[in-house]
């Protein structure tokens, strides 16, 4: 997915580049960079299951803590 601008006669270097973001911004392209750059692979039941698990046994032993004085 390429952008293309051809610079028009007479005119300035500014106005080229500012036609050219103008027109990266509309077609989409920084919208979908950036969805990529954040995207994370899915990760499978067990593993959901078991990280629920630990921070669920983290939490109440926090909890303990907090009741003995400890934290």
């Amino acid at each position: 997915m390429a952008v293309e601008v051809r610079k028009k006669e007479g005119e300035s270097g500014n106005s080229l580049l500012f036609s050219f973001t103008k027109r990266v911004k509309r077609s989409g392209i920084l919208r979908e960079m950036r969805r990529r750059k954040f995207h994370t692979r899915a990760t499978s039941r067990v593993k959901r299951k078991l990280t629920a698990i630990h921070r669920d046994a983290k939490k109440k032993e926090l909890e303990r803590q907090k009741k003995l004085g400890l934290v």
